[in-house]
């Protein structure tokens, strides 16, 4: 949800679920006072947002919404944003998990160098192949499914066909250790910022350097094509995480909390 700060006053409106996943708050002159939309991600989950200027037409549109669905759904605010994050949490969602947004600096004298890891070369974006780049894919969220799950990670709302799990080949940059594909930095265009929205190695490859000399190497990208920093998202939970990313030079700038409501 994008609003800004609720105004006071208590309109009239009513409420229509106009289409499948959209619901709509009309006033009394059939002007509309806010808006709430589902979205569904590439792991399946359904995440909620509002658009409402006041208070009421915030609670009942999520009081309509949530009990019209009765599948476990979710929503993220920022941290900072009090006034949604109580809105959503009266309406009966609980906070799941916490992610910290990083500023991440470009800038090679603050990142450090790219030392490679003996027999590890790095692919650039746009260069990897695609056949074996989809096949580390899946053995990559194989390996996150079978341990933290997959609902952990940062996940993209995203338009793919089914069962694609390489939305754009383009934005993968890849580690190859001893002629196999080891590990991957993905990176998104969001708003003016460029995201690292995903650096994963396979197990059998970890603790040798290369996610940190991927991530160096990417900033190292961006900086030849004039961008000073990137953004990234951080689980709370992950301390492995952090610890990459504070590691280049790259410090918190706020938060962001996922928000749920189990299924029924």
């Amino acid at each position: 949800m994008d609003t800004l700060r609720f105004t006071a006053g208590e309109p009239a409106v009513r409420i229509s679920r106009v289409e499948p996943g959209l619901w709509q708050a009309l006033d009394d002159d059939g002007r509309l006072a806010g808006r709430g939309e589902t979205s569904i991600r590439p792991d399946g989950r359904v995440f909620l947002s509002i658009d409402a200027w006041h208070r009421s037409v915030f609670d009942q549109l999520a009081r309509e919404m949530l009990a019209a669905l009765p599948e476990t759904v979710h929503t993220v605010v920022d941290e900072t944003d009090r006034e949604l994050l109580d809105g959503w949490q009266e309406a009966g969602l609980t906070i799941r998990r916490r992610e910290w947004e990083y500023v991440v600096p470009t800038d090679p004298r603050v990142t450090g160098p790219v030392l490679l890891p003996p027999g590890v070369t790095i692919v650039p974006a746009g260069a990897a192949e695609d056949g074996p780049l989809r096949e580390l894919d899946r053995v990559v969220r194989a390996e996150v499914e079978a341990t933290v799950g997959w609902s952990e990670m940062p996940a993209e709302v995203l338009p793919r066909p089914a069962g694609d799990t390489v939305v754009d080949p383009s934005k993968y940059a890849v580690a190859v250790a001893d002629g196999e594909y080891a590990g991957f930095v993905r990176v998104v265009q969001v708003r003016r910022l460029p995201r690292i929205g995903l650096i994963a190695v396979r197990a059998n490859r970890q603790r040798r350097g290369i996610a940190r000399v991927l991530m160096i190497h990417t900033l190292r990208d961006l900086h030849r094509a004039g961008i000073t920093t990137a953004s990234a998202e951080v689980n709370e939970a992950s301390e492995a995480a952090a610890a990459l990313f504070e590691s280049v030079g790259a410090r918190r700038a706020n938060s962001t909390v996922e928000l749920v409501r189990h299924g029924r």
